[in-house]
């Protein structure tokens, strides 16, 4: 194979690399719910009930069985999926990404459209008019009463899925969060601040963890924005204010001429990166591309940029590029998507294999290869 023709199809070797990871993966992992791998022998830690990243492991299973096709494929992450119903009355903000990432990706499936339909109607009822969002919850331990960036990816599709007051509570969840981490009028910070407490007495208050300048904040609210702005009934409430936040959220990170893999701490520019900040903001550009606009061709480019950086340059091989130490014949697999970093400041899984990274990083994959309406997902 020339180097060309492997240059052009570099997306689908690397998605077939990575749905290969999954297999194995699944065959180490049993009924237990992958969480972040190490580099050196990519060995999964596991949860038993999934936490909040066990939608992204029935993501990707749903992935794996759009793929190849095999009914077994098939049963084995529907199966996986029936494992998150627990969540459904959990009280916690992260069933959006547990219960819309675990579903979303089996298209059709009754169980699976059932769960989410159900999880909706959950999500709806927790919602406290009051504050104005779905808040934190005490599901995961910790205050409950916490505004977080990543307690809105997942959430604003879910929740417009239980119809008009579903719609509306979905826009004010994300608004209130935009006002918070963004600033009401503009940004009152040198970085957004992605955790908020609510005090009775003196009402919102930043957190302190996660920092202002976590990787993962801004490419979770722009992931929830994009989701947002792909739905009218929840993109009425403020289309130029979203259009405006995406806008500053990539700025963020840098913009167009940012890195195309951000450091996990914007106050650590030569410390760890995060490949799974880059996944998720590539998945939330290919949707802003579905987004008609000036900016809509822009958003595409920089999404394959980001995806083709994750693949030359973060996956084990023998994909399209081999790195050493990877592939038949050592001890790492093939398909992991290194260089992510779980949490930079407790120094937990700082250049790991996470498993919300490999899902976006599928995600984006499949939507370059056409086998997923990014839209929908």
């Amino acid at each position: 194979m020339s180097a060309a023709t492997t240059d052009d199809d570099w997306a689908r070797r690397a998605l077939a690399a990575v749905i290969e990871r999954v297999a194995v993966t699944a065959a180490e992992v049993g009924t237990r719910f992958p969480l972040y791998a190490g580099p050196g022998d990519g060995r999964w830690t596991t949860t038993g009930r999934g936490s909040w990243t066990g939608g992204f492991w029935a993501g990707l299973l749903w992935l794996r069985a759009r793929h190849t096709g095999d009914a077994a494929d098939r049963r084995a992450a529907a199966a996986c999926t029936a494992r998150l119903a627990p969540w459904v009355d959990a009280d916690t903000a992260t069933r959006g990404l547990i219960l819309w990432y675990g579903t979303a990706p089996a298209g059709d499936d009754p169980g699976a459209t059932a769960l989410r339909e159900r999880a909706a109607r959950a999500c709806l009822s927790a919602w406290d008019p009051g504050l104005g969002l779905l808040p934190w919850g005490n599901a995961l331990g910790g205050p409950r009463l916490l505004a977080r960036a990543d307690g809105v990816p997942g959430t604003v599709p879910l929740l417009a899925g239980a119809g008009p007051q579903g719609a509306a509570a979905a826009a004010a969840h994300l608004h209130r969060h935009l006002d918070l981490c963004l600033g009401e009028d503009g940004p009152p910070h040198r970085s957004m601040r992605p955790a908020w407490r609510f005090d009775e007495g003196a009402g919102w208050q930043p957190c302190p963890d996660p920092p202002p300048g976590w990787s993962r904040g801004a490419a979770w609210l722009l992931l929830a924005l994009a989701d947002a702005l792909l739905r009218p009934e929840v993109a009425r409430t403020g289309r130029v204010r979203l259009d405006g936040a995406a806008e500053q959220l990539l700025a963020e990170g840098g913009g167009s001429a940012g890195p195309l893999v951000p450091p996990a701490g914007a106050s650590r520019p030569d410390g760890p990166l995060d490949t799974s900040a880059a996944a998720i903001t590539a998945v939330a550009l290919l949707k802003l591309a579905q987004v008609p606009g000036p900016r809509a061709a822009a958003y595409a480019d920089r999404a394959a940029a980001v995806l083709r950086r994750l693949a030359r340059a973060h996956l084990t091989g023998p994909g399209p590029w081999p790195r050493p130490g990877s592939g038949p014949g050592t001890s790492r697999p093939a398909g992991m998507l290194l260089d992510g970093c779980y949490d930079a400041g407790k120094e937990l899984a700082v250049r790991h294999e996470l498993v919300w990274g490999d899902f976006f990083l599928a995600l984006g994959l499949a939507a370059l290869e056409g086998a997923v309406d990014i839209t929908r997902v």
